[in-house]
């Protein structure tokens, strides 16, 4: 079952993601799940109650890379613990998101992944998405030097 994230679950919630990001800190995190603005979060729900997986829901209306309207339901972040993976439960979760981003008016989901993040490639290749790009960004400090 997929649920929304709550009071009750947030904790959950913030170790799964973190698991995935673990780069973010903890208190940063917490109050970004808590505050919609940044999307979306919910959760897969097994039978017993255990949590063992998240999705992260937007919706952009700027430009999305390769899509043809706006709004577009963006898939921020997934994650699946992987004692769990290669049960379908990934795909419940994109099944999800497509079903709330028509609900939230749109015509496409996208997502993205870093370009050397192989395993979340042949996910996304796997789950019927499209590459529409690659790209490399870069920074430039305008103080001294």
């Amino acid at each position: 079952m997929i649920v929304k994230i709550d009071n009750s679950n947030i904790d959950i919630c913030i170790s799964l993601v973190h698991k995935l990001w673990p780069d973010l800190n903890l208190n940063e995190l917490s109050k970004e799940i808590l505050d919609s603005t940044f999307g979306e979060y919910f959760l897969y729900e097994k039978s017993d109650g255990k949590y063992i997986g998240f999705i992260q829901l937007s919706i952009r209306k700027d430009y999305v890379e390769g899509c043809k309207t706006s709004p577009t339901a963006y898939i921020e972040g997934i994650y699946v613990e992987p004692e769990y993976r290669r049960q379908a439960i990934a795909m419940k979760l994109i099944e999800f998101a497509k079903e709330w981003g028509k609900k939230n008016g749109c015509k496409e989901l996208a997502s993205d992944c870093e370009l050397d993040n192989t395993l979340s490639i042949k996910f996304h290749n796997n789950a019927g998405f499209k590459e529409v790009n690659r790209l490399v960004c870069f920074i430039k400090s305008l103080g001294e030097h």
